[in-house]
């Protein structure tokens, strides 16, 4: 644990401001734009552009070995690395926009809360105290709102954005439950002074083990997890760049804040088994119901349902390096799938032109063998190199997930291909299992994030489901007609019911807000429509 603790105050000031200084750019310019839309515009652009050169200069300052907490900011490498990854998708979804929104009567006021939610964001990668941080989090779901409502013609958006409110709500609540519950139990907020105290006393107070679990749970709640998942399939209605800035650190972020307090998360079971547990679940759940959606944002937004669950599982089993990494490439992937959807479509139609390859039960067991077998291949490269370094069950369970990933690629099916195809996709899968463990070893080097042995049972609970996830997916592949898959087939198209589940129970409390407005295309006014979308009488 004591890798993560950072000195007190031992940053200087100038690489504190450093630090806040994207967060500091961003923020002045969203409370500058004005009306003129063309200066509006180059304003935010040269502010993004700025956020990248800041948030690099932060990232070279603690490659070079400067890091530690001091005037208020944290300078650590998960930060300074997540700093960069939201100022430079920033930096891309505001070039983006000026394209897509050119003409929208409303685009400058789009833009300001676009720089307002990045302030925000980098707000809570760079503040070292627990308040500030509670706050910030606050403040991103309230600059989303108003881009999620952008179309506020549209009844699905306003609903959307209605249960993205409250659920974010709930994780506010439990993020001051957070705030009040450490201070009590370590008299603290800092959070460098909170990782030395804790690491220094071998029985904690009960409050402190309260507000991990109270901060997973906020997690589970920002990573949009089931069955809080809702908004984020139906948040679609919003303006494409905006479904691509929920990956600069706004659906993700939880997984950032449980790596910030990796080293309290790892010593209370009971958060790290609600993150496996969740997380796995919906990891599974979704990558399902995925397959069963044509809307390409839709579905989209499923695999972000699922990759967030993955990660939060990760986290859980105390993989908090490769969590990282997959915060990081997911969101970089996924942002760029978003912004190219229109291309997104065209490969879907060309894939679905090719000749099919028949699938079998043995085709994918075999898949699944030669998968393994490079996974264990690459694993034992690897322990040569650098001996113990894969001591960890977690990553084993993790890397054999990775095995049944690789297994499309070694299928039977694959490997009738002729010519130079076969052994190029070998080598390829070959590639992914060895970077996977040249990942974990660089990052972990350089990252020097805690590492536990995590509970057994979550890493057996984690194992099971991604095999159940395997077999369910070969099933509906290799036999779409058998009886349990078109049992399946119901639930997974209606996305096991949960969403309207959460309708039913939260609209009755808080119903959407009627708004009067003109009627839609279909004739009836929004108000109704509402109504009628929310499964609820409003």
């Amino acid at each position: 644990m004591e890798s993560a603790v950072l000195p007190s105050h031992a940053l200087p000031l100038w690489q504190a401001a450093l630090v806040l200084a994207p967060a500091l750019v961003l923020g002045l310019a969203a409370a500058l734009v004005g009306r003129r839309t063309a200066i509006a515009w180059r304003m935010a652009g040269a502010s993004a552009v700025a956020a990248v050169v800041l948030a690099s200069g932060a990232l070279v300052m603690v490659a070079l070995g400067h890091q530690g907490a001091g005037y208020g900011q944290r300078a650590d490498p998960p930060g300074a690395v997540v700093l960069l990854l939201v100022a430079f998708v920033g930096w891309v979804i505001v070039r983006y926009s000026r394209r897509y929104l050119q003409g929208e009567p409303r685009e400058l006021q789009y833009l300001r809360w676009l720089l307002a939610t990045l302030a925000t964001v980098c707000v809570v990668i760079a503040t070292n105290h627990v308040l500030v941080l509670a706050l910030a989090w606050m403040a991103t779901s309230l600059t989303l709102h108003h881009l999620l409502v952008f179309f506020h013609e549209r009844p699905a958006a306003l609903v959307a954005a209605h249960k993205k409110f409250i659920v974010a709500r709930l994780a506010d609540v439990c993020m001051a439950g957070v705030v009040v519950l450490l201070y009590a139990a370590f008299g603290t907020l800092h959070i460098d002074e909170l990782l030395k105290l804790a690491a220094m006393q071998p029985q904690w107070p009960l409050a402190a083990h309260a507000a991990m679990l109270l901060l997973a749970l906020a997690a589970v709640m920002k990573c949009a997890q089931l069955p809080f998942h809702g908004w984020l399939i139906q948040v679609m209605e919003a303006p494409t760049p905006v479904s691509a800035l929920l990956h600069a650190g706004i659906v993700n972020l939880g997984g950032f804040v449980l790596i910030r307090f990796a080293p309290l998360v790892e010593q209370v079971p009971l958060a790290q088994a609600l993150l496996v547990l969740v997380g796995a679940t919906t990891a599974v759940l979704a990558a399902l119901v995925m397959t069963t959606r044509i809307s390409v944002k839709v579905m989209l937004a499923w695999s972000t349902c699922a990759q967030m669950g993955f990660m939060l599982m990760q986290c859980g089993l105390g993989a908090w390096d490769v969590a990282l990494v997959h915060l990081l490439a997911h969101s970089l992937y996924k942002a760029h799938a978003f912004l190219s959807a229109n291309g997104v479509v065209q490969r879907t139609m060309v894939t679905k032109m090719a000749p099919a390859q028949r699938e079998t039960w043995g085709s994918n067991l075999l898949g699944m063998a030669l998968g393994a077998a490079m996974v264990l291949l690459a694993g034992a490269i690897v322990t040569a190199w650098v001996p113990g370094a894969l001591a960890s069950p977690a990553l084993w369970v993790l890397a054999g997930i990775v095995a049944l990933a690789l297994a499309p690629l070694v299928n039977g099916s694959a490997l009738a291909l002729k010519g130079w195809r076969m052994p190029l996709l070998a080598l390829a899968a070959f590639a992914v299992a060895l970077g996977y463990f040249s990942l974990h070893l660089l990052s972990g080097a350089w990252l020097r994030l805690p590492v536990q042995m995590p509970l057994v049972g979550l890493c057996v609970f984690g194992a099971l489901a991604f095999a159940a996830l395997f077999w369910l997916q070969s099933l509906i592949r290799i036999a779409p007609h058998s009886p349990l898959a078109q049992r399946l087939y119901p639930w997974l198209y209606g996305g096991f019911f949960l969403d309207e589940t959460f309708n039913a129970m939260t609209f009755r409390v808080w119903p959407p807000a009627k708004r009067p407005m003109r009627p839609n295309a279909q004739g009836l006014p929004v108000a109704n429509a509402l109504s009628t979308i929310s499964g609820v009488q409003t």
